[in-house]
């Protein structure tokens, strides 16, 4: 028998009449391309809730793909847009500058892992970022290749699109793809071979990377290695930590840059400020965007002054680059963020989640594994008796958790993965409640199946 629902309320249906409506309209005048994970029209939201044009209430656990850990519309992020707006919208930093950009800037070098002296650009977009630090990193290497990994995501323009590593559904018939960018093996702990402790294995992966500088690209041609620390859309892999320090040792060894991409774990997330500082390295750029501005389109470039004064006026930047609103809006949620030790309530909630599903492993083998840093987490699903990725039960689970009053996003290459990326706000009864209807809703979908 389920608890009483508290915050949840999906009483008009998944759509309701409303949202069906929208629905059909939406299909006339929107390209089917641009997808949707949940059949939602929503109308307000606030901290870890969401309303829908029919009066239906959800409990968040997507966060706009990690880009809310702050929460929906924060009232110190609201009030910050709403003076900025009585003052101007966008003069062009490239034009007109203004102080809220610089202070960003200024923050940003000082929040970011690296004790040197670093300066940041910025940009609207998470894909805009990597862009721009893979443009930044060739112009001061005078190199041109790119490394990124297996299962990686780096965006959909054309760079980012090269960078990122599943086909279907970001890059299929969609080539030809960026020049001199390649594609090294990425751990993957659950399928350890049994024959190795987990030390060998993060060994054993270092070396394939450095097979993989014999046998694919020179590292003399190399400008940058680009990696997420915890793989975000790869299905939130957490590698071995001698093997990150293993790949960021062999690139200072051979003058190659360290792009760390923090767009999906950066600003609490996993239990730090940034994932980089749970693998004790230093990277030479970091790219960051999702929740630096609660939702606000901005993202950041930060690195090594030296590495980030390599291009020449104009080459980086863009109109909308940094625009005003979303630089205060960063402001304020990098204020809350500190005040508010939103990366310590990263670790409780992300503790809490795992236990509920190590809890849950025990009665339901179809979980493979529970994993994560902070609340950075997910759950892996195979079929028990095959071993082969459990694809069908998860879109099962996702769906069945959205008609439930629970919006739930799914992960990895085979689309067996549930990722929680809740905002860090989320308080322990809404998080509790989620939690017990997931439970019902994998109750009933791993019986079906």
């Amino acid at each position: 028998m389920s608890k009483q629902r508290q915050f949840v309320n999906v009483a008009a249906g998944v759509p309701g009449p409303k949202g069906a409506a929208l629905i059909e309209k939406r299909k006339q005048f929107v390209p089917k391309g641009v997808g949707n994970n949940t059949p939602v029209f929503v109308e307000s939201a606030s901290g870890a809730l969401v309303t829908d044009v029919d009066g239906n209430t959800y409990i968040d656990f997507a966060g706009a793909i990690g880009t809310l850990n702050a929460g929906h519309c924060p009232p110190e992020v609201v009030e910050a847009l709403k003076a900025q707006l009585d003052k101007y919208i966008h003069p062009c930093f490239h034009v007109g500058m203004y102080e809220p950009y610089v202070a960003l800037a200024e923050k940003l070098t000082q929040i970011t892992p690296g004790s040197f002296e670093k300066k940041t650009m910025l940009a609207n977009s998470g894909a805009e970022a990597v862009e721009n630090a893979v443009k930044i990193a060739r112009k001061y290497t005078g190199r041109p290749g790119i490394i990124s990994f297996s299962r990686g995501f780096h965006g959909r323009t054309l760079l980012g699109m090269s960078l990122t590593s599943k086909v279907k559904p970001y890059k299929f018939q969609m080539g030809p793809f960026a020049p001199a960018t390649y594609k090294a093996q990425f751990p993957y702990p659950l399928n350890k071979p049994e024959s190795m402790t987990d030390d060998e294995y993060a060994q054993f992966c270092v070396r394939q990377f450095e097979d993989f500088l014999l046998t694919e690209v020179a590292p003399e041609e190399v400008a940058a290695v680009i990696m997420e620390p915890i793989q975000g859309e790869g299905g939130f892999i957490v590698p071995p930590v001698s093997f990150v320090q293993g790949v960021y040792n062999i690139c200072k060894k051979h003058q190659i840059l360290f792009i760390s991409d923090e767009i999906q774990t950066g600003f609490g997330r996993t239990g730090a400020m940034f994932a980089s500082t749970h693998f004790g390295i230093e990277p030479d750029i970091i790219t960051m965007s999702k929740s630096i501005a609660a939702g606000l389109p901005i993202s950041a470039v930060t690195g090594r002054a030296e590495i980030m004064d390599a291009p020449n006026p104009g080459e980086i930047g863009g109109t909308y680059g940094g625009s005003p609103l979303g630089c205060v809006a960063a402001l304020a949620v990098i204020e809350k963020m500190e005040r508010e030790d939103l990366s310590g309530r990263a670790q409780v909630i992300g503790d809490k989640i795992k236990a509920h599903f190590h809890a849950l492993q025990k009665e339901f083998p179809v979980i493979a594994e529970v994993r994560g840093l902070g609340a950075m987490c997910a759950v892996e699903f195979i079929d028990p008796t095959t071993k082969q990725p459990a694809k069908e039960l998860v879109a099962g689970l996702t769906k069945g958790c959205y008609e439930s009053g629970v919006i739930v996003l799914s992960a990895g290459v085979h689309s067996n993965v549930l990722r929680f990326l809740s905002p860090l706000v989320i308080t322990d009864e809404q998080l509790e409640e989620a939690l017990d209807i997931m439970t019902d809703v994998l109750k009933s979908q791993y019986v079906t199946n």
